[in-house]
């Protein structure tokens, strides 16, 4: 059995007049997040998890913030393709647990529903993924609630 465990993180600041996405949910009525894409910080880190465990590269090395291609591009659809590749090298994501750091919006309401979209784009079950919402005590930017950030650990198996 061939297993890998990757980790990654992620933070973007808030910004007036953009949509927030978390784990791929609209997160309505709040402040979004400062990026070049849709600046899903949750989706960045699993991302990023999952390329390290497979030692393909990171989010910036795939999708540059250089290229105009990924310009608001829902990141929904950044993790499709990182999943497709994963599967193209014969790898099976086996779980993902992931810990986002806010004061706001606070993530319990929307956990379920992220865990739900994550599962569906990475074909694992429900079960497999796992989100927690974390605070700072309003300590650090995420105490001031100048924006989140998003850590993630993903193991992943190579299939011969």
């Amino acid at each position: 059995m061939n297993l890998r465990v990757g980790s990654g993180f992620d933070v973007h600041g808030f910004e007036e007049g953009r949509e927030l996405f978390l784990g791929g949910i609209l997160i309505e009525n709040h402040i979004g997040l400062a990026g070049h894409s849709d600046a899903d910080v949750l989706i960045h880190a699993v991302i990023d998890a999952l390329l390290g465990a497979t030692a393909i590269g990171d989010i910036g090395e795939l999708f540059p913030d250089t290229d105009n291609t990924f310009k608001n591009i829902r990141s929904t659809i950044l993790l499709e393709k990182v999943v497709s590749e994963l599967a193209l090298r014969g790898w099976q994501i086996v779980n993902v647990d992931s810990t986002v750091i806010c004061e706001t919006p606070k993530i319990s309401r929307y956990k379920l529903q992220m865990r739900e979209k994550l599962a569906e784009i990475m074909k694992i079950p429900l079960d497999c993924i796992m989100i927690k919402g974390k605070t700072t005590e309003k300590l650090g930017f995420t105490g001031r609630k100048e924006g989140i950030a998003a850590m993630s650990t993903a193991l992943l198996e190579k299939k011969s």
